[in-house]
Parts: structure tokens; sequence; C-alpha cells
């Protein structure tokens, strides 16, 4: 009767530690909690501004336009990453992979912030959404989040995508 497990077997109730190498997946509470910052960054922004007799930015067209293409860009990467190295199971060069997984974690990062940062700025102009500058503000704001959102998303499809597959052939 052993005490433990059996040869060559890890123990079951302790979950095994990461490969050496291995770049752990990004968190969902990290992404919220970058997002909550910004939503006080976006906020505090606005109000110190108005505070100083300053016109708080507005979010452009242009914005919304590279947001979305940065947005297009990251989803088109994560599905041709995907399909080379999950669907075809070709190898792709060490550097290149480990490039794309930081792009893909730095766009979720990044994807967060901003998500925050332009729902506390339509946030703050919800409140005079009476008249047409504001609702347009609001609208335009909201809108940049929801891209942003997309840029998170697009982020963490490419940062799955560079997973490396389990090899069907290796049993436990």
């Amino acid at each position: 009767m052993s005490g433990g497990p059996e040869p060559g077997q890890a123990p079951r109730d302790k979950q095994e530690p990461p490969r050496p190498g291995s770049v752990r997946p990004t968190s969902r509470r990290l992404l919220i909690a970058i997002a909550v910052l910004g939503v006080a960054i976006g906020v505090t922004m606005v109000k110190a501004i108005e505070s100083g007799g300053g016109v708080a930015p507005a979010v452009s067209w242009l914005t919304l336009v590279a947001w979305a293409f940065l947005a297009a860009l990251l989803f088109a990467a994560a599905r041709n990453t995907h399909q080379r190295i999950q669907v075809r199971r070709e190898r792709m060069e060490p550097s290149r992979a480990v490039f794309l997984l930081m792009i893909g974690k730095a766009s979720a990062f990044v994807g967060a912030l901003c998500t925050g940062v332009y729902a506390g700025f339509a946030l703050s102009f919800l409140q005079a959404m009476g008249s047409s500058g504001p609702r347009n503000r609001v609208i335009m704001a909201g809108a940049a989040a929801v891209i942003s959102v997309l840029v998170v998303t697009a982020g963490l499809l490419l940062e799955r995508a560079c997973r490396i597959p389990e090899d069907p052939d290796e049993t436990p």
C-alpha cells in the first residue's frame, strides 16, 4: 500500500505547475479590474479638465475607424494563427509565435483599459444628455467602448490560437 500516486503520475489533488517557458492565459478578472480602473480614469479626467475650465475631449470618427481596423487585424491574425497551429497542425517559428502571443496579450490589456476610459467618458457626459452635443459624445464614447471590447476579444482569441495543441499520440 502506497501513500502517494503511482510512479509516473502526478498527484490528483494538486494542480500541475506550468511547464518551463509557458505563459499563463490572461486572467478575465485582471481584464475586468483594468477596465474598472479605466472607468475611474475616464471620469476623473473629464471632471479634472472641466473643473479647470477646459473642454473635455470628444471621441472622433477617426478613433472609431482606427480601433475597428485594429480589431479586424487582430481577428484576422487570430483566425490565421488558429488555422495554422490548431487545424492544420503546422509548426510555427517560436519567435513568431511568441510575438503573436504578446500582441494578443497586449491588445487585451490595452483594449480593456480603453474600454474603461471610453465608458468613463460616456458616463461623464450622460448627465447632460438633453442637448445634442453631449448626446453625440455619449454615442461616440459608447461606440468606442464597444469597439474596444472587440479589441479585447480579438486579443484573447489570438492568445488562445497560439496555444500548442495537445499531441494525440501522447497518453497520460
